[in-house]
């Protein structure tokens, strides 16, 4: 009966002695795991170690030596593409490759853990790839941009598009890789995005259509002159981007005007007369009709020894004798016949004086014109072109032009029409009747102490210091 007791115990204290040990398991199983733990902890941390001392040797000396190497090279393209920092940012692709070729050798690293950090290694290594991308792109434009043709055909819009569509691709592998999907899914899920990268890069594709159109047709290039005065620019284009065109105007204010807009707006472009090589007088002087007039025989021999004028007065004095002599049966008649006047003799002398001026393009359009009569007299219209396009040049010379025109008019009889002014009508009227017209009189000087009224320099220079006592 007693062994059937022990026998019957022995269960009991089996079933008692077994928490225990599944304790001591459990102890052991998480020391296992804590211990695996660290290792793969310290294993990623080496591996972290290494890739930060790859990457600092790979700036540190490499780069060194490719800056070296560029700044010895005849050609000066590499010389670019280091300024724009392509090496620098394929610097960066180094570390990512260490760490997604080093995980494997990490013992007892659990193959999630493993594949994760190959995931995001791959896709950082896409975002390094897209900004390295972006670097080159820009030196190839800064490269292109030395050429005369890029002036003509500028490609930066398009480099730009290539730009953003690789920083796309980027982030669409980026995010493949994380999600450890195929990125041939995430493409095909563009598709019913388009609407919104339709709305979201509306501008851009309109640019980007727009700047086709603008440099397949030569509408506008770096540095033309142009003129839209909707956006309030007028000045040289200096830069043509993706959605945008830069001009600084000539009070050094820059204007950014949309791509497209310039398809929607007409725009003036001063190229081609940059082109052409002259650059368009057109002004006139107004002339008093009141003092137009025949020319006397005594002005006609006094012009005739002007040196502009000696064939002029020549040819004109023998064709108008034939012509009175074989048509006019009574000369005493001013209407019958044919005379000189002092407008027409201004005109061919203008016209001379045009012909000999050293600034005036002799192949281009030359008019010297009498237009419509106005209220305010006859205006004889100068339509000639400069030979030199630059504003200060030109400015000059039209200057020139009018100075002289100007001041030779009243040797012709003819006075410049202008407004009349308060001393017009005190002269015309006398002093109380061009008050009484509403003008403004300028009193009267003071008369020298010998009498006589002072002039005008006169009144206006400082009086002399009295001696002092």
């Amino acid at each position: 009966m007693f062994q059937e007791l022990a026998l019957t115990e022995e269960p009991a204290t089996a079933i008692e002695a077994s928490p225990s040990a599944s304790g001591g398991a459990r102890e052991a199983l998480f020391a296992f795991e804590v211990r695996e733990l660290l290792d793969a902890l310290t294993g990623i941390a080496i591996l972290g170690g290494i890739a930060l001392l790859v990457f600092f040797l790979v700036r540190r000396y490499a780069l060194r030596a490719i800056a070296t190497f560029a700044k010895h090279s005849p050609t000066p393209w590499d010389d670019v593409f280091y300024q724009r920092k392509l090496f620098h940012r394929l610097t960066w692709a180094t570390p990512l490759v260490v760490v997604h070729q080093g995980v494997r050798f990490l013992p007892r690293l659990p193959d999630e853990v493993s594949g994760l950090l190959q995931r995001l290694a791959l896709g950082f290594l896409a975002i390094v790839a897209a900004r390295a991308f972006s670097s080159m792109v820009a030196a190839i434009n800064e490269i292109y941009s030395r050429f005369p043709r890029a002036k003509e055909r500028p490609i930066k819009g398009y480099l730009q598009v290539a730009n953003i569509l690789a920083h796309i691709v980027g982030v669409i592998l980026l995010v493949a890789a994380l999600a450890d999907k195929s990125p041939v899914v995430l493409f095909s899920g563009l598709g019913a995005m388009t609407a919104i990268l339709m709305l979201v890069f509306r501008d851009s594709l309109l640019s980007l259509v727009a700047g086709v159109q603008i440099t397949t047709n030569d509408l506008v290039r770096v540095g033309d002159w142009i003129e839209m005065p909707q956006f309030g620019a007028d000045g040289d284009v200096i830069d043509i981007a993706l959605n945008s065109v830069s001009v600084q105007n000539w009070d050094k204010t820059i204007t950014v005007i949309p791509t497209h807009k310039f398809l929607e707006n007409s725009f003036k472009n001063w190229r081609g007369m940059h082109e052409s090589g002259g650059r368009r007088i057109k002004r006139a002087i107004h002339i008093d009709i009141g003092t137009i007039r025949f020319l006397t025989d005594e002005e006609i021999e006094r012009f005739g020894r002007f040196f502009l004028l000696r064939d002029y007065i020549a040819r004109k004095k023998q064709e108008l004798e034939e012509h009175n002599r074989e048509r006019v049966d009574d000369p005493s008649i001013i209407a019958n016949v044919r005379r000189l006047t002092n407008i027409g003799t201004l005109r061919a002398y203008i016209t001379q004086y045009l012909r000999q001026h050293p600034g005036i393009h002799q192949n281009m359009t030359f008019l010297v014109r009498q237009l419509q009569p106005t209220g305010e007299g006859l205006p004889i219209e100068i339509y000639v072109f400069t030979n030199d396009t630059k504003w200060a040049v030109y400015e000059g010379i039209q200057a020139d032009i009018f100075d002289h025109i100007l001041a030779i008019v009243p040797e012709f009889g003819l006075r410049v029409y202008q407004t009349p002014s308060s001393n017009d009508f005190m002269r015309a009227f006398g002093p109380h009747e061009a008050a009484r017209a509403g003008q403004t009189v300028i009193p009267a000087l003071p008369a020298k102490e010998n009498g006589g009224p002072k002039s005008v320099r006169e009144s206006a220079r400082p009086a002399a210091p009295r001696d002092l006592p």
